[in-house]
């Protein structure tokens, strides 16, 4: 672990606020949780003639655990009723979900096909009559469904074996992840991937979601396009041609499935790629010319590599508000080559590095890049989710009703922290002390797991993982390995 304070030894705010100051940043806090009754939390929001019925949001993730043909397996299914019944009013895709085979980002990834709609059908129904039967009603209860292709980390027929399709040549990232110009999807293939998002989207309308997400966010290939400054054609250069991509999504979508509402999740914005210096504390990764002060292939980037500017970003928002699209889930960067950027953590994934910076320093960059983005739309219908919240523990939700009282975002996002405590809602709404043992740690277990093949969860904090000996066996001998390597170094 890098050597900085853990948000347990912070005993009160007051505490916690005096380590803030101590970094520089900008992080309100409230002295305590609030029960429903004072916390902005549990305040409900209207969105397009329905009511979300607070401002708590699971934001979706990848389990790793599906069926081989993309249908939920028991394991997923778990994890999704954990959703509908912890207390949170909207679920922000559920999971990210391929919307074609050459798309997913391992073997066991959720994919809704004519074969597997039925499954799904059935499993978002039952969350729904769980959620009813544990908080009176559903009405207030908006569940929806992410659509993605994962362009660069698509591994659709083995886990060990890369089958990049990238939006263009990228210096850095090429070298990362053994990339040519080879892996450059021709214009001809991009309508074919459009037009599964439309097929997927038909799908999920017919299985009962109240809307799907098109996902443009963390590196994968819609985002990819929002940078490919450098691609040649209707799809590269100019801000026209690098949406051109998520426009033509959003236009097939609307044929396909008419009536059925659209939101986006989004990296706000992007950062060089880093990765483990000498003592394993992340570096920025410079090669060439490009470097530090001289990078080009950021969306939402600041020109260094290292800060953004939001110009770009707002524009693209501004265009999606123009669309009809008013639900926007934000996040930053890439799990893949800049986590401490984009969900800051205590403790590295396996295969990763050691954070540059206190973790809580991350969550404050975002919390406040997105302040600004709701600020400028200000008096607009536009709703933002935040995220990257899990790093402030204790604090989250003291942070997290500052947030919404100052409006400086709608909703609140959690990830992880739902894999291993999944009542944190429904708990702190009802004025329970929190179970301190189930706060996630961002120990990354759940991110290395599926790095090594093994399903994603919560192998620290929930025994129903720490049970499969198998799993939980195989991920300690494979984080033995990666210790064993870079101590070698």
């Amino acid at each position: 672990m890098a050597d900085y304070p853990r948000i347990a030894s912070f005993k009160t705010a007051a505490d916690f606020r005096k380590h803030i100051e101590t970094l520089g940043i900008k992080l309100d806090v409230d002295d305590s949780i609030l029960p429903a009754s004072e916390s902005p939390l549990a305040q409900s929001l209207e969105w397009n003639g329905r009511t979300i019925g607070n401002r708590w949001c699971v934001l979706p993730m990848e389990g790793w655990d599906c069926l081989p043909d993309g249908a939920p397996s028991e394991l997923t299914r778990r994890r999704w009723m954990n959703f509908a019944t912890g207390g949170a009013k909207l679920l922000f895709g559920c999971e990210a979900c391929a919307v074609m085979q050459t798309g997913k980002s391992n073997t066991r990834q959720f994919m809704i096909t004519e074969k597997t709609l039925p499954a799904i059908k059935a499993l978002r129904e039952e969350m729904m009559a769980a959620h009813k039967e544990k908080f009176g009603t559903c009405e207030d209860f908006i569940v929806g469904l992410q659509l993605t292709h994962s362009g660069r980390y698509s591994h659709p027929n083995d886990d060990a074996k890369l089958e990049s399709v990238t939006a263009y040549s990228h210096p850095l990232l090429d070298e990362r992840f053994h990339c040519t110009e080879k892996n450059v999807v021709s214009d001809a293939e991009i309508k074919n991937i459009v037009n599964a998002f439309g097929k997927a989207a038909q799908l999920a309308q017919k299985a009962g979601f109240d809307f799907v997400d098109v996902k443009m966010a963390h590196g994968y290939l819609g985002h990819e396009f929002l940078s490919a400054f450098t691609r040649p054609g209707p799809y590269g250069g100019s801000f026209e041609n690098r949406t051109r991509f998520f426009r033509e999504v959003v236009e097939t979508i609307r044929k396909a499935a008419p009536g059925l509402t659209i939101a986006t999740r989004l990296s706000l914005f992007d950062c060089l790629p880093f990765e483990p210096g000498p003592d394993r504390v992340g570096i920025p990764m410079e090669r060439g010319n490009v470097r530090v002060g001289n990078y080009k292939y950021a969306f939402g980037g600041d020109g260094t590599g290292l800060g953004y500017d939001l110009t770009e970003p707002l524009k693209f928002l501004e265009m999606v508000h123009d669309m009809g699209i008013n639900l926007v889930c934000t996040t930053v960067c890439s799990p893949y080559y800049n986590p401490h950027f984009q969900r800051p953590a205590y403790y590295p994934v396996s295969d990763g590095y050691l954070p540059p910076e206190d973790p809580v320093i991350g969550a404050a960059r975002q919390i406040n890049a997105v302040a600004a983005v709701k600020k400028h739309f200000a008096g607009s219908d536009m709703i933002f989710i935040g995220s990257g919240y899990s790093c402030l523990q204790e604090y989250l939700i003291p942070v997290a009703q500052q947030v919404i009282r100052k409006n400086m975002a709608d909703i609140v996002g959690y990830g992880r922290l739902v894999l291993s405590y999944p009542d944190v809602c429904a708990d702190s709404l009802a004025g329970k002390p929190l179970e301190t043992r189930k706060i996630c740690r961002t120990f990354g277990d759940c991110t290395t797991a599926p790095r090594h093949g093994i399903v994603s969860g919560c192998y620290p904090l929930d025994h129903y993982y720490k049970a499969r000996t198998v799993d939980f066996d195989n991920l300690k001998a494979a984080k033995l390995r990666l210790k064993e390597k870079f101590a070698k170094k």
